[in-house]
């Protein structure tokens, strides 16, 4: 099944936002651009996995916020690693 470009490129942007708004909340201040995207869909991945359909609310701020909750676990662990 073909990917729909205009679904890849709101895919990438609200992984974006939510990569960037997972570094503002967490130590540093972003990732730049590409860091952002990977960190945001890994967060929006663990997401789905943790929430599965529990965070109510419209498409993109729903998403958004889901995706930046797990792009701030995924920092989390990431940090607690990068100590031990």
């Amino acid at each position: 099944m073909p990917i729909d470009p205009v679904n890849l490129i709101i895919f990438l942007v609200i992984g974006a936002v939510a990569g960037w708004l997972a570094g503002q909340i967490m130590r540093g201040g972003g990732f730049g651009l590409l860091g952002n995207i990977i960190v945001g869909v890994l967060g929006a991945i663990v997401a789905g996995w943790l929430f599965a359909g529990h965070i109510p609310g419209g498409f993109p701020i729903a998403d958004i916020i889901s995706a930046a909750l797990g792009a701030i676990i995924l920092l989390f662990v990431i940090g607690l690693v990068k100590r031990a």
